[in-house]
C-alpha cells in the first residue's frame, strides 16, 4: 500500500509535504532528488511561499491603512531573483549599500520605489542614490544631510530621519536597533536637531520619519511603544516609516505574532497617536523570506562519544546565525523525518569549535551519505555566506509546481582566485 502524503512542521515553505514515498518536497520538488541533482549545500526555496507572504503584507497593510506602502527589507537576502520576484509582487524595497542598490535597480525595482538606509553612508553611495534618483534616503546621521547637500548640484531629494525611539524591545543585542544606545539613527534631542538643518537646506525635502527597534520581535507592545515614543518629537509629518521586526518561526515550539495582528498593532498605534491620515510604511524582511527555503546538505562523518557530532558539508560558511548570536533550528534527515530518534548536535565542517548548526536534535540512525535539511533558513543565510576554509558559496534554488531552476550558481574553485590582482 503507498505512504499517504504528509504535512510537516509550520516552520518549512508553505505548502511542503512528504509525498508518498515519505520524502520531503519543497515548492512540488524531491529535495533528495534536487540534491543529486545540484549537489549540497544548497539553499532551496519555495517561490510561492514569497509571494504568499508578500501579499499577505500588502493586503493587511492596504485593509487598515489605504495611504501605504511595504518594503522589503533586502539585507535579509540580498538575491536578484528575490528582488525581483518582490518587485513584480509591488513591493518597493529598502537598501543599505551602494551594491544593495546596485541589485535592487538590477532587478527592476523603480528607483522611486527605493529607501536607501545606512549608518555610515559614504560620499559614493550618496551619490549613486541621487543619480538613481531613488525615492528616500534615510538621515541616520547629521553628516548624511551634509554630504547630501554637497551633490545634489540643484536637484532635490526626499528624506527621512531615522530616530532611535528608546525601546528596548525582548531579542538578542545583536539585532536590537531601538534603544537609546544604538548604533542606529538619531535620539529624539538630535533628530530635532536634524530636522532643523534638513528644513534649512535647499533641495532637501523631509518628508517624516523612520524608526526601527529590531527583529525577531513576539511581543507586539513594543511596536505600540515605539509609535507612542517618536510621536512626542510633537512634529507632524505625512509620511512615517515604522520599520519592521516581525519574528517568525524557526522551531515548531515557536508562536510569532500573524501578520495580520502585528500590523493591526503597528497601524492601530500609528493612528491612535499620530492620526489617520497618515502614509505608512512597513520593512519586513526576516519574516518575508526566512520561513521560504530550506538548506540541504550531506552527511560526512558521524562521531560518537560523550555526544554525538554528526557532521555535514556546510556550516558557518552557509549560516552564520548560530555562531553569531546562538540562533536556534530544527534539523531532520531526508527520508527519516520522524520525531524521536538519537539526540546529536549537527556540526559543520569549518575549523571553528563553535561551528555548530544545530545542537540537540533528535535523528534517526545518520549515517555518512545521508542528506540533512534545516528549515527557515532563508533569512541572512544567503546574505552572511562567506569563504571561511576556502569553501565555495553554495546555489540558490527556486522551486515551483514540481520545477527548480538554478537563480545564484554554486562558487567554483575558480572563483575563488577570481579577484586575484
Amino acid at each position: 500500500m503507498a505512504r499517504v502524503a504528509q504535512s510537516v512542521s509550520s516552520v518549512y515553505p508553505i505548502g511542503s509535504r512528504l509525498n508518498d514515498a515519505g520524502s520531503l518536497e519543497v515548492g512540488g520538488c524531491d529535495v533528495a532528488e534536487l540534491a543529486r541533482e545540484v549537489g549540497t549545500p544548497a539553499y532551496l526555496v519555495a517561490e510561492d511561499d514569497l509571494r504568499a507572504r508578500a501579499r499577505a503584507f500588502t493586503e493587511a497593510m492596504r485593509a487598515r491603512n489605504e495611504d501605504s506602502e511595504v518594503l522589503f527589507a533586502s539585507k535579509a537576502f540580498p538575491c536578484t531573483a528575490v528582488y525581483r520576484l518582490f518587485a513584480q509582487e509591488g513591493l518597493s524595497c529598502d537598501v543599505a549599500s551602494g551594491g544593495e542598490l546596485h541589485m535592487a535597480l538590477a532587478a527592476g525595482f523603480a528607483p522611486e520605489r527605493i529607501y536607501l538606509h545606512g549608518n555610515a553612508k559614504s560620499a559614493r553611495e550618496l551619490r549613486e542614490a541621487v543619480d538613481a534618483e531613488v525615492g528616500h534616503v534615510v538621515v541616520d546621521n547629521l553628516e548624511d544631510v551634509e554630504r547630501l547637500a554637497s551633490l545634489l548640484e540643484g536637484r532635490s531629494q526626499s528624506v527621512l530621519v531615522r530616530v532611535t525611539p528608546g525601546i528596548k524591545p525582548s531579542t538578542h543585542d545583536f539585532i536590537a536597533t531601538g534603544q537609546l544606545d544604538s548604533k542606529f539613527g538619531l535620539p529624539p534631542h538630535d533628530a530635532r536637531a536634524a530636522i532643523e538643518r534638513i528644513e534649512a537646506t535647499p533641495g532637501l525635502e523631509l518628508r517624516g520619519l523612520h524608526m526601527h527597534i529590531g527583529s525577531q520581535i513576539f511581543e507586539l507592545e513594543s511596536f505600540r511603544k515605539a509609535v507612542e515614543a517618536i510621536s512626542h518629537l510633537g512634529i507632524d509629518f505625512p509620511v512615517y516609516n515604522l520599520g519592521g521586526g516581525l519574528g517568525v518561526a524557526y522551531t515548531a515550539g515557536d508562536e510569532p505574532p500573524s501578520i495580520e495582528d502585528y500590523v493591526e498593532a503597528k497601524v492601530g498605534a500609528a493612528h491612535e497617536v499620530l492620526g489617520p491620515d497618515k502614509r505608512l510604511l512597513i520593512e519586513p524582511g526576516r519574516a518575508l523570506v526566512a520561513n521560504s527555503t530550506v538548506t540541504v546538505y550531506t552527511v560526512e562523518s558521524v562521531k560518537r562519544g560523550l555526544s554525538t557530532y554528526v557532521a555535514v558539508d556546510g556550516g558557518m560558511s552557509d549560516n552564520l546565525r548560530p555562531m553569531l548570536y546562538g540562533a536556534v533550528y530544527e534539523a531532520a534527515l531526508v527520508g527519516r523525518p520522524a520525531p524521536g530518534g538519537e539526540l546529536c548536535h549537527v556540526a559543520g565542517k569549518h575549523c571553528e569549535s563553535g561551528d555548530v548548526i544545530v545542537r540537540d536534535v533528535h535523528l534517526h540512525d545518520p549515517r555518512p551519505g545521508d542528506l540533512l535539511v534545516t528549515p527557515a533558513t532563508g533569512a541572512y543565510g544567503y546574505a552572511m555566506a562567506n569563504n571561511y576554509n576556502g569553501v565555495p558559496r553554495p546555489p540558490v534554488v527556486f522551486c515551483k509546481d514540481g520545477n527548480a531552476r538554478v537563480v545564484v550558481r554554486r562558487e567554483t574553485y575558480e572563483d575563488l582566485l577570481a579577484r586575484d590582482a
